[in-house]
């Protein structure tokens, strides 16, 4: 259509319907115009509901200017629906009609046959909702996100896991029901935990520095400079990780030949630390006796223990020496060096401490 609807009402107040279109749908909006018995325009009371009051909110001004400036009614409605369709277009979400009471009473009864003692935050909207379990001393969170045509469209589930997790659901289901599947799939993810809470209780580790529960990957201190990184799989967590150990060769390569030759000891019915013991022959650094600044090594250039998030990983190969640095510190060193040279994807140069042979390998590494 090209012009908005007028309707008389009681001589003295107009009615406007118009009609915008966004998006191919439709949306009508009511508001009603209250003149004066001189029928001044300028003069005029708009009144609308708070809809419409909401997608024109940041234009109460140009309303106000264009009832003030313009020559009729007619043109003011035409410049009015052209205001409505730029707030329109210019809104970041599109407006969406609040849910009805019964979605509340229905999500209020959810909540409650689910227990209030599980509900940790609810936003005023009843939009989003976070829940939390206790499975084995240890409390998780889960986040569901309503959407708008719930429950009959699927909301979205946030969790803190080391997979994936999606949600089995109909136009039946409820918040018990996911519940339900979030407690299951803790469950299965039990060992795994059980794991890595061993790792970090028994052991000094080096990264992350506060490990969330999807975080899957360890570094942990086998001594002064020396180091191994693991990456357990969370759907068989007590099965031989993968695993990569940081330090000077001199001591990273006797563990490689006794992990390559003691690879037939891993049981999976022991514990993960325990059979890195065993293959290894080694015993990690109990957290009891010593610190972890006794590790904590800082990098030897830039003299910090943290950049960027990075700890030195890199170490001089001289049983004398032994000095860290971090990878992108030495890496600029070395480049700055007349007497370094590249090799591949090996730098060359020396040990700013010793001056004895370093080299930096630069396999999928950014500097």
């Amino acid at each position: 259509f090209q012009c908005p609807i007028l309707l008389p009402f009681h001589n003295v107040h107009w009615v406007l319907k118009a009609r915008i279109l966004k998006r191919q749908e439709g949306r009508d909006f009511h508001l009603r115009l209250l003149l004066p018995k001189d029928l001044q325009l300028r003069n005029a009371r708009l009144l609308c509901s708070w809809q419409l009051k909401a997608v024109l909110n940041g234009y109460h001004h140009i309303v106000q200017q264009r009832m003030q400036q313009s020559p009729d009614l007619v043109s003011f409605m035409m410049e009015l629906k052209m205001l409505l369709e730029v707030a329109l277009k210019n809104k970041k979400e599109p407006y969406v009609l609040p849910p009805s009471p019964k979605f509340y009473s229905s999500l209020i009864g959810e909540i409650r046959a689910l227990g209030w003692d599980k509900l940790v935050y609810v936003d005023p909207c009843f939009s989003t909702i976070k829940l939390k379990a206790d499975v084995s001393g240890r409390e998780h969170l889960i986040t569901v996100k309503l959407k708008a045509k719930y429950p009959a469209e699927s909301p979205d589930c946030v969790v803190d896991f080391p997979v994936p997790f999606s949600v089995s659901w109909t136009p039946q289901s409820s918040l018990i029901s996911i519940y339900s599947q979030f407690l299951a799939a803790l469950e299965s993810l039990k060992t795994f935990w059980d794991v890595m809470d061993e790792i970090d209780e028994k052991t000094w580790v080096l990264e992350p520095e506060k490990p969330t529960r999807s975080a899957t990957a360890r570094r942990i201190v086998l001594g002064n400079n020396i180091s191994i990184n693991i990456e357990v799989d969370p759907r068989h967590p007590t099965m031989l990780p993968e695993c990569c150990f940081l330090g000077a060769d001199h001591v990273v390569k006797p563990l490689g030949i006794r992990l390559s030759r003691n690879i037939h000891l891993w049981d999976p019915e022991n514990s993960l630390l325990q059979n890195l013991k065993d293959v290894l022959e080694i015993d990690f650094p109990a957290r009891a006796i010593l610190e972890k600044s006794d590790f904590s090594m800082d990098c030897g250039i830039c003299y910090a223990y943290q950049l960027d998030g990075a700890i030195p990983d890199q170490v001089c190969d001289n049983s004398q020496c032994g000095q860290s640095f971090h990878y992108i510190c030495l890496y600029e060193w070395l480049r700055g060096l007349l007497t370094s040279r590249q090799s591949f994807n090996i730098m060359f140069g020396e040990c700013l401490y010793c001056s004895k042979p370093i080299t930096l390998k630069m396999s999928g590494r950014k500097a």
